[in-house]
């Protein structure tokens, strides 16, 4: 087992309260004060829990500089005063960036026993294909 330090457990925590300021702005229809604040403590706890330099290699490898445009773009237009513009371009970075990843996530949460009941129903299943088959190196 890796030893977890101090800056990665601070991460986790800065990540996790990113994610619930993201959405209570998102339930509170869309208030760009909870907004601006979850995007920043998101993107702060990453970069603690996986470092800086891996944090700046991960978001500027050639392939990904759409995902990272748009990402950034949509933090700096809910900072700008237009949060569902911002929100929407900001998932479309999201899902660019971690595109890669789904596959991986997908296969974990079939093999969990709820959730993966609830992922075998027959309309999920298909989305969930959809979203789970690898697509390669893009």
């Amino acid at each position: 087992m890796l030893p977890v330090t101090d800056f990665q457990k601070i991460g986790v925590g800065l990540a996790g309260f990113g994610i619930a300021f993201l959405f209570l702005g998102i339930v509170l229809f869309f208030d760009k004060g909870l907004l601006a604040i979850g995007n920043i403590l998101f993107v702060c706890g990453l970069t603690f829990v996986i470092g800086l330099e891996r944090t700046s290699r991960f978001f500027f490898q050639r392939h990904k500089l759409r995902g990272t445009a748009a990402f950034f773009g949509g933090i700096s237009v809910v900072l700008l005063g237009w949060p569902v513009v911002g929100m929407v371009l900001e998932m479309y970075g999201f899902f660019l960036l971690f595109s890669g990843f789904m596959p991986v996530a997908v296969n974990f949460l079939r093999r969990v026993p709820v959730v993966g009941l609830f992922l075998s129903l027959p309309g999920i299943s298909y989305l969930v294909g959809l979203v789970g088959e690898p697509q390669g190196m893009v």
